[in-house]
């Protein structure tokens, strides 16, 4: 009875571990393909920015496509080292559960020669009881216990499958895992070598527009373009992002409409099935009775004298009877569950361990947005870098125009991490702001990141506070490494100070 309650609870805790997981596994994928469609209406809208800067004779154009290459091969250096720290620690993880797997798998196969032995040596088997021709007592008791005996064998053997079944699937897993963790480090190499090769263009660039860039960066009417053109930008996203969520909203009640329907008629198929199998089992019970009233008439003939006694016998025959084959189909029954169970790991198990290597973010797990959405921007946030303040917002700019956010002065390379969490919803090169980079905070506030070295986040990813999203630079055609931090509410500037503090 011990053998088959455990037995019970294993098969409950697996049917409530696979029904929770498709509940994450359909978040994780609306959220990669609303991450899809919003880089897919970005690059659109990308595409509209290029076609109006194609016109315009600006000098930090010419820097667009070397500091756009440093910010890509960063950003896919960082993401291949995300990824080979997640290799090597699945790789350890893999191998600690070899070695486990192992010596259950020693001592299972040890207690099932155990019982098989016992078994052998004091002769155990349902026929042999019947023939013995002892007391039918006597013979219920030992068809008792040899029902005990048939469940501990079954619960063995179970154990047994699902343990070589669970090293075959880790020795898959490892043999991957070393094959793309290899293919990773290659990988590095390459980037690493185009890296030196984009930084030595730049250098090649800056040096031939230098003068020009220097009598650009004095001109207001410049300076109020590019307010312009980020403005511009900002409304745009805005439009974008209202339209993604009520399409989200819109996507979310048709799915729980659709789950709805489904379920009920899961719960009519579940039905029909249940009273089919039932009837089968009634049928299969009318036989077997039959057959047993049969022989029972046999038996009174033969043993007129011992009637009652040998009905007695019968009955807990047919008891044990009943309980051998229990014990076998939930063994089988298991046995299916556990083979269907190790596929599902070993389909999904290469996925997750291979990833992809340019990847589409860096880490291995799919961070999803919060069921809400976000809630804007608290005040009392850190800085995203710690620097000198250079400008005050709303004052004039010593080359003209306003400030309408403030710059971080701090060196090339320094990681900008992220003030609050949010959304990425532009990453990219722009006229005047260089790499740069937007996160939606939700409540109509944005963050805006510029003169970025290297962007290290993607169109859709979901961001944490404190989360690395780029590197300083002085992209765009700025002399001095620095970050230009602004922040909107509804496509307003705001005083960054206002919400950021050390």
């Amino acid at each position: 009875m011990r053998y088959r309650f455990g037995a019970v609870i294993a098969v409950m805790w697996v049917g409530l571990a696979c029904a929770a997981e498709p509940g994450l596994a359909d978040r994780q994928a609306e959220a990669r393909r609303q991450q899809a469609d919003l880089r897919t209406r970005i690059e659109a809208l990308q595409k509209q920015i290029d076609s109006q800067e194609s016109s315009r004779r600006d000098a930090a154009n010419e820097l667009r496509a070397s500091e756009s290459a440093i910010s890509d091969i960063n950003l896919r250096l960082a993401e291949l080292a995300a990824r080979e720290r997640d290799i090597e620690a699945e790789l350890k993880d893999i191998a600690a559960q070899t070695v486990q797997s192992k010596k259950q798998l020693a001592q299972r196969q040890h207690e099932l020669a155990d019982q098989l032995r016992a078994q052998y040596a004091g002769g155990l088997s349902p026929w042999t009881a019947l023939l013995s021709g002892n007391d039918p007592q006597a013979i219920g008791r030992e068809l008792s216990y040899l029902g005990y005996v048939t469940d501990a064998q079954a619960n063995a053997v179970r154990a047994v499958t699902q343990v070589i079944d669970k090293l075959a699937v880790l020795q898959s897993r490892a043999q991957e895992g070393h094959q793309e963790l290899a293919a990773v480090q290659e990988k590095t190499v390459s980037e690493k070598q185009a890296l030196e090769t984009q930084k030595a263009e730049r250098q090649k660039v800056l040096a031939r527009i230098e003068a020009t860039l220097v009598a650009q960066r004095g001109q207001a009417e410049r300076l109020t373009q590019n307010d312009k053109r980020l403005g511009s930008l900002i409304g745009d996203l805005d439009i974008e992002i209202a339209r993604q969520a009520e399409e989200a909203r819109l996507r979310a009640e048709e799915a729980r409409r659709k789950a709805e329907q489904a379920r009920r008629e899961e719960e009519a198929r579940r039905a029909a099935e249940a009273q089919r199998l039932a009837d089968i089992e009634r049928a299969r019970e009318q036989a077997r009775e039959a057959e047993l009233a049969a022989r029972a008439a046999q038996v009174r003939a033969q043993r007129e004298k011992a009637q009652k006694e040998a009905e007695q016998a019968r009955q807990q025959v047919e008891q044990a009877r009943a309980r051998q084959r229990e014990a076998e189909a939930q063994a089988r029954t298991a046995r299916r569950e556990a083979q269907e169970r190790e596929r599902k790991v070993a389909e999904q198990a290469p996925t997750k361990i291979r990833g992809t290597i340019a990847g589409t973010g860096v880490g291995s797990s799919q961070r999803l947005a919060p069921q809400g959405g976000f809630q804007g921007l608290p005040k009392n946030l850190p800085y995203p870098v710690q620097g000198q303040v250079q400008g005050r917002f709303g004052a004039e700019r010593p080359e003209g125009g306003l400030w309408r956010g403030i710059v971080l002065r701090t060196a090339e390379g320094t990681s900008v991490r992220a003030i609050a969490a949010g959304r990425v919803v532009y990453a990219n090169w722009l006229s005047g702001f260089g790499n740069i980079m937007i996160v939606d905070h939700g409540a109509g506030y944005l963050s805006v990141y510029g003169y970025n070295q290297s962007l290290l986040k993607k169109v859709g990813d979901i961001v944490a506070a404190g989360d690395n999203i780029a590197t300083v630079g002085a992209t765009g055609g700025q002399v001095e490494p620095g970050l230009y931090l602004e922040i909107r509410h509804k496509g307003i500037p705001v005083n960054p100070l206002l919400w950021i503090t050390r």
